[in-house]
């Protein structure tokens, strides 16, 4: 049943990291309801995470790789470029000042259940404040309005708040649309989840177990197809509804969780 549990997790992973419901906080939560906490590590969900993001890059792979080629010679291209290296850095100073003592407190059902909680009553003040929508693609985003969605992206490291809720909730509140907040949030996920990957299995590379590369192979060919699908999703979602069904969900799971918990039916 091994394939199986780590379809499931890649397929979680997947359809959880580009929306703004933490897939982190997902893959905690199921990884405690189904007791996979000593079969699923710490470096399966690295994995997947890393195969999610390289949905992101198939996805916009011309924008991409014509960005690539622009550095030299296109003012456009090198804006871009330094404004996702503006709206990475926060985020990444703070999770290497932070990562250990994160994950060493918050790792587990509750505090991901508060997370999603708080995150949902967040975006739903964020959606129903007066938005002034002034930019409108992310080619007209500013280095402040970079560094401004940069400094939101650091809220991601506690789990449960999700980077793509995080970031999307700092660029409705720095003025982007609804599309072009959740499209920069994708293109701000490449560097941030690459470095994260990155360090991440570094800090973990102890040899591989009997089987494990199976599961990192199969679980991360099911989050690479999902996130596909949840990208699209997103897009096509948002250019007609507003985050606050998103909202709404991170509110219902996360209080279902801590209710349970409170009344002692479920050892979260």
């Amino acid at each position: 049943m091994q394939w199986l549990i780590d379809i499931l997790l890649g397929l979680v992973e997947g359809f959880t990291e580009f929306l703004p419901i933490s897939s982190t906080g997902h893959l905690i939560i199921v990884r405690a309801a189904l007791g996979l906490e000593e079969s699923v590590g710490f470096r399966q969900m690295i994995v997947m995470q890393g195969a999610a993001i390289l949905a992101i890059c198939w996805e916009y792979r011309q924008r991409l790789w014509s960005t690539a080629l622009g550095l030299a010679s296109d003012a456009g291209s090198r804006r871009f470029a330094a404004n996702l290296f503006l709206a990475f850095l926060p985020a990444a100073v703070a999770g290497l000042m932070f990562e250990d003592t994160i994950r060493s407190l918050l790792f587990a059902p509750v505090p991901v259940a508060m997370a999603l909680v708080v995150g949902g009553l967040a975006i739903l003040w964020a959606e129903k404040r007066p938005h002034i929508e002034r930019i409108r693609s992310v080619d007209e985003i500013g280095p402040l309005d970079a560094l401004r969605i940069g400094a939101f992206q650091m809220l991601a490291l506690v789990p449960g708040t999700s980077r793509s809720a995080a970031t999307i909730l700092g660029g409705l509140l720095t003025g982007l649309d609804r599309r072009t907040a959740a499209e920069f949030s994708f293109f701000v996920a490449i560097p941030v989840m690459l470095a994260a990957t990155g360090y991440k299995l570094l800090d973990a590379r102890e040899p591989f177990a009997p089987g494990e590369v199976q599961s990192l192979v199969v679980s991360s060919v099911a989050a690479f197809f999902a996130a596909l699908l949840a990208i699209r999703f997103l897009l096509r979602f948002v250019s007609k509804h507003s985050f606050a069904g998103f909202a709404y969900y991170r509110i219902v799971l996360g209080g279902l969780i801590l209710l349970t918990w409170q009344l002692g039916w479920v050892r979260w």
